[in-house]
């Protein structure tokens, strides 16, 4: 529910303009979010200089300028649009998973690839209605 509503408050005030500033702004706020919604199954820190390392390495070099890129380009896409297209992030994740982790290529991973893969192509290839089409930005 907060992903729907970062996408949808993302494409209500993002411009292209202002997306340095609206990213700068998202990181610490969702930094705090994070830990409250794990609370109940409690936090763990990680424990050693290695792990923090590459908390650091994924906040800054990959999670920084991916949150900097959805900005942007969510200031030039419908929120609806948006979400489709991330609907993919499980599909990257289990490539770069495969192709750079080790990770093993199963069935269930084909399967729900597939799955994702198909549930996109079926909403990007339908018919928009007009209505949809002529709204690029909720009005909030």
């Amino acid at each position: 529910m907060l992903y729907a509503l970062h996408i949808v408050g993302l494409g209500a005030w993002s411009t292209s303009s202002d997306a340095l500033g609206i990213t700068i702004l998202q990181i610490p706020v969702i930094a705090m979010i994070c830990p409250v919604a794990t609370a109940p199954d409690g936090v763990v820190l990680p424990d050693n200089g290695a792990d923090w390392l590459s908390l650091l390495y994924m906040a800054i070099v990959a999670g920084a300028p991916a949150m900097l890129g959805q900005t942007r380009a969510q200031a030039h896409l419908p929120p609806t649009r948006s979400a489709i297209i991330m609907s993919m992030e499980p599909v990257f994740a289990a490539t770069f998973a495969v192709a750079l982790g080790g990770e093993g290529i199963t069935s269930r991973l084909l399967i729900g690839g597939a799955m994702v893969l198909a549930a996109m192509l079926v909403v990007e290839l339908v018919p928009r209605r007009k209505v949809e089409a002529e709204v690029t930005h909720i009005a909030v």
